[in-house]
Order: structure tokens, then sequence, then C-alpha cells
């Protein structure tokens, strides 16, 4: 079941005390005592895993590291370790105690949530030409805490939508480092599965089927996530007897839940291709001008058609700069 929504409690840490301290060495008398460590900070940061939620399901409190004390001798106590909640790309991370709402919206990109409380100055720091042997330090501050609401809206370069059981997963296996389940049977997919193909976010979106719109099959749980894709690859498979049919039953749903998803930039492949030779397919493909689309075959066992699948992405990638 994908967790798509999550409330938690995170904590930065404290900063460490300073310490009071002084030299015994003759000739080099004075404070020695040293600054303590500050406190780990927060962070979130995008990864892949759209389940990585999960991890949040019932672990709902989380803190960072504590800054170290401070030691004489001028010995600075060690900063906390920060906390890196891991994320999937499209969380919004709602903060319930500032109101502030921030997005992650790329893998590696790292958002500041609380930060470390300063470490406190030790009695070295107090030295003055009128005070030579302080006894003041500081305690440590305290690091920021809130509460969260982490809310998944799937977003992607690139979404792959169909039919079940139209090879869409087996594409983005080919194409990522991506682990979908892949079998020949239909909602294989029951959650959608991402993966990262040089700076394009590759989404699979799992199996629409006709009257997803109004609740069939998985309804328009994951429709919703089409809405966030800028390009959509639109798979129909070669095994269909009416490849039209496929293709409309599929725009139709998108439109009758979102009339702006059909102006979204579409391209059509003709998947599982090894299956028919090479009459049947120009047959299908014949029956697909109607779309008024070009629509390109491909199957994952053919190196030329992944290629070719390929440099679309490559073009893409062009594009965004």
């Amino acid at each position: 079941m994908l967790i798509d929504d999550v409330k938690i409690k995170v904590k930065a840490g404290d900063g460490g005390s300073g310490a009071v301290g002084f030299s015994k060495v003759k000739m080099n008398l004075g404070p020695t005592g040293a600054n303590g460590g500050s406190g780990g900070s927060v962070y979130i940061e995008g990864v892949p895993d759209l389940g990585a939620l999960k991890l949040f399901r019932y672990k709902k409190e989380l803190k960072a590291e504590n800054g170290k004390n401070g030691r004489t001798k001028l010995d600075h106590g060690a900063d906390g370790k920060d906390l890196i909640l891991k994320v999937p790309v499209g969380v919004v991370a709602h903060n319930l105690s500032t109101g502030q709402n921030l997005e992650i919206v790329s893998i590696g990109q790292r958002l500041l949530i609380a930060k470390g409380g300063r470490g406190g100055r030790g009695n070295f720091e107090f030295r003055s030409s009128t005070n030579t042997s302080p006894k003041e330090f500081e305690q440590g501050f305290p690091g920021k805490e809130c509460e969260l609401r982490l809310e998944l809206k799937l977003i992607a370069d690139v979404g792959f939508i169909g039919l079940p059981n139209v090879g869409k997963s087996s594409l983005l296996n080919e194409l990522t480092n991506a682990k979908s389940k892949v079998a020949n049977y239909a909602f294989t997919t029951l959650d959608p599965n991402l993966g990262a193909y040089y700076e394009l976010i590759l989404a699979d979106i799992p199996g629409i089927i006709e009257g997803a719109s109004v609740g069939k099959g998985l309804g328009i749980k994951f429709l919703r996530h089409v809405e966030r894709t800028k390009i959509l690859f639109h798979f129909i498979s070669a095994e269909s007897p009416e490849p039209v049919k496929d293709y409309e039953i599929i725009r139709n749903e998108l439109g009758v839940y979102n009339k702006e998803l059909l102006d979204k930039p579409e391209y059509i492949f003709l998947s599982k291709a090894d299956l028919l030779d090479k009459d049947e397919i120009k047959k299908k493909l014949n029956k697909l001008k109607k779309t008024g689309r070009e629509v390109v075959p491909i199957s994952i066992i053919d190196d030329k058609s992944v290629k070719r699948v390929e440099k679309i992405l490559r073009d893409i990638i062009k594009q965004k700069y």
C-alpha cells in the first residue's frame, strides 16, 4: 500500500554547553574552556523511491543528534550529526508549526526543516583585559522542533500510461534502476513506480481501465498523479485486437477526469512488438494512424527500439534547457 500522507514530529539537536577551564602551565595562565558543538539539523531529501514514506508510518517522532559539550584545554565539543529524512520526489512538507510549505521537486534536493541549536561559549570566549579569569560560560541553545505533514504529490517529467499489462513497468526497468514488479497479468503494478533516466524522472502509473474516472479498477487514486507529469508516454499492447479502442479508452478517462490532461505532449508506443511478425505489426500501425499521431513499435528485447525511446528521452532533456 502506498503511503502518501503522514504526520511526524521532528526536533533538531540541542547545542552542547561551553566549558570552564584554566591553564595550569606557568607563564601561560588563563581560561581554556572551549565551546560546545552545534546540534544536528533536520533535513528532507528527495529520492526516487515512492515508498519512502512507509518509514514514518509508525515512527512518528524523530530527533537529530545533540552537540557535545565543550572541554577544557580549548577542546571544542563535536557537532551533532544531521538527521536527513528521505522522502519521495513530489513531497510537500507542510510545517504545521509555522505554516511554511516546502516542496521536493528533484532527486537529491535537500531542504532544511529544523536548524540545530548553537553550542554555548566556553569561558575562553569571555576573557578580556579587565577579566582575565572569567568563569562565565553558556549553556547550549535548544534546537528547533516542529510538526510536519508530508504529502506526496507525484512529480515526473514523463508519465507512462496505458491499460494494464502493456509493458510500462518492463520498459521503466530497462531504462532505469527501478525494480518494478513485472508479471503477465493485469494490475501487476498497484502503486506508481519512479525511475531516473539521467535528470529525467519517469513514472510508471498503474494501469487505467475504462471507468477509472468514476471509480472502477484502481479508480482515480492514480489518475491524479498524471496531472503532475509534463509528458505522457502512452503504451498500447501489440497483442490487442483493437488498438485504436484501447487508445480511445485511456484518452476518454483522462478527459473525463481533467480535460487539461489531453493537452499534454504525448508519445504513443506499440509495446510488445516482438510478439508479432512484421506484417501484423504493420497492420496494427496502419489502424493506429486514425489517431493522427506517430506510433513507435517497441520491444524491451530489441535494442534498436529501446534506443529509439532513449533518443526521444534525450530530446526531451535538450528541451529542458
